[in-house]
């Protein structure tokens, strides 16, 4: 990732919890993270556009442009797949063997 700034986990947490608050028994964590994932394609496809004069030419950075949030998205998600892999136990709240009791 490029350039992380002091807010960049704070502006990301806050993203999680409105997510989290979305997630009903109606409406479960698939929906929500496709909802998630449509909103992020939406605003970075208008985050590119502010960045050009024309359509041709954004037409023209599009296959680099999305290469790119492919590539961080990628490194970001395998990121964040080791940490779960290295704290599941914690995370996801099931205690260690040794608490377990077996009858």
């Amino acid at each position: 990732m490029q350039n992380i700034d002091d807010e960049f986990y704070e502006r990301a947490d806050q993203h999680i919890q409105l997510s989290n608050q979305q997630i009903t028994e109606a409406i479960g964590r698939g929906k929500v993270s496709a909802s998630m994932l449509y909103a992020i394609s939406r605003f970075n496809a208008w985050v590119s556009a502010t960045g050009w004069n024309t359509g041709e030419e954004l037409a023209n950075a599009k296959e680099k442009t999305i290469e790119y949030f492919l590539t961080e998205y990628r490194k970001m998600l395998e990121e964040n797949f080791d940490d779960y892999i290295e704290n599941f136990e914690e995370y996801m709240f099931i205690p260690p063997e040794s608490e377990i009791i077996n009858e």
